[in-house]
């Protein structure tokens, strides 16, 4: 059986990558860029240092800095207005994922004309999109070097996630001195999503040698570095390691796949509005425990990569170490639970059985090593959102 590898043409990363921006925009020919980001971002002065870096090769830009977390259907459609408005031949994304992903949105409907509900799931966008540098300001989605966008369509409660070569950035510019100013809690919870990534691209049924490598690779980088860059966020090294591991995760996860994790944090995102990294994070731990016994050597080798000595225990104890080993992590990072961030109990209970459909029809719980039903993702949401053990 063969298997495909898919990553951006050029991918460039350490300190000062993102000073790249003029020289790769120049080399892709453009003329003038769409500077995608949020409000954040932008009040940070990271757009308009991009803009000045553009300006300096010749390049004019625009700058678009409506993106919200999760951006929407409506964030992309004025998107690609300012882009055609502007006559823009370049996209450039700053930011976290849902910058990222708004440009990768904006850049795909510029190229072809079908919605976007035509197009979710895997390969069934026609045409490459414009061309896009992406450049993260976190360690979490990876989505600089991903085939794989989730736009939300607010009418209809739903997170469409298109998986397509033709959403590859050109190029993706990896810079860890963007993330110094990621605030703790938000590290924390970018830190967890990528580390999840890594993990679901290891267990996930369609994972293949390149993706293993690459997967593991990322699970030590980031459970070695996710402690220090959450206490000290001006630790280079750690900074450094986390913005590696997070992109690598993103080139396993995008040629692997993901699996029950994702599929259960897209719906808590579009009913409740949390961040997707955070959606990720707070189900982590007890969907492992769920899946443990499906892939139980897999885990024993995420234990290893997490520096767990396993010598002397049995297959299925090598397994819970891997457990043990991320359950420290989010207790040592404050990690809160699916009931702790926000979320009213009586509204979770009204759409939890929906939540679990919606879980399933998405896809990816089937890539998971132990099957799961409906009510084995209802029974997973309730655990979630009760204290750890009750």
């Amino acid at each position: 059986m063969s298997t495909t590898f898919s990553i951006p043409p050029t991918i460039i990363t350490g300190i000062g990558a993102s000073e790249k921006v003029g020289e790769e925009a120049k080399r892709l020919g453009a003329t003038k860029a769409l500077i995608v980001t949020d409000p954040g971002v932008a009040k940070l002065g990271y757009a308009d240092q991009i803009a000045k870096n553009l300006q300096n090769t010749g390049i004019a830009s625009s700058i678009f800095s409506d993106v919200i977390p999760d951006p929407t259907l409506q964030n992309v459609t004025d998107g690609l207005k300012q882009y055609r408005d502007e006559n823009c031949d370049v996209i450039v994304s700053i930011g976290g994922g849902s910058a990222i992903d708004c440009g990768k949105g904006i850049a795909v409907k510029h190229a072809n004309d079908c919605e976007f509900a035509d197009y979710m799931g895997v390969d069934k966008i026609p045409n490459p999109g414009a061309p896009l540098i992406a450049i993260p300001t976190t360690a979490g989605t990876g989505s600089e070097v991903t085939k794989v966008t989730v736009i939300t369509d607010t009418d209809r409660n739903v997170k469409m996630m298109l998986s397509s070569s033709c959403l590859l950035p050109s190029v993706a510019l990896v810079d860890p001195l963007l993330s110094l100013t990621t605030p703790p809690h938000l590290t924390a919870a970018v830190g967890v999503d990528a580390l999840t990534h890594a993990i679901e691209a290891y267990i996930s049924k369609p994972a293949q040698p390149i993706t293993d490598a690459l997967a593991l690779k990322a699970i030590r980088l980031i459970s070695g570095s996710l402690r220090q860059a959450w206490a000290d966020g001006n630790n280079i090294s750690a900074r450094t390691d986390m913005m590696l591991g997070a992109s690598i995760a993103g080139m396993a996860f995008s040629n692997s796949s993901v699996a029950l994790v994702h599929g259960m944090s897209r719906p808590i995102g579009a009913y409740f509005h949390i961040h997707h990294g955070l959606s990720n994070a707070v189900l982590l731990l007890d969907v492992m425990e769920f899946t443990v016994v499906g892939a139980p050597q897999r885990f024993a080798d995420i234990a290893v990569a997490m520096g767990e000595p396993i010598d002397g225990l049995s297959p299925m104890q090598q397994a819970d170490a891997a457990i043990a080993a991320v359950e420290r992590l989010v207790n040592d990072i404050q990690m809160p639970r699916l009931g702790e961030i926000g979320i009213d109990k009586q509204q979770f209970e009204q759409v939890v059985e929906q939540m679990a459909a919606d879980a399933i029809a998405s896809g990816s719980p089937a890539n998971n090593p132990r099957q799961v039903s409906v009510d084995d993702i209802i029974a997973l949401y309730r655990k979630c959102f009760s204290p750890r053990g009750k």
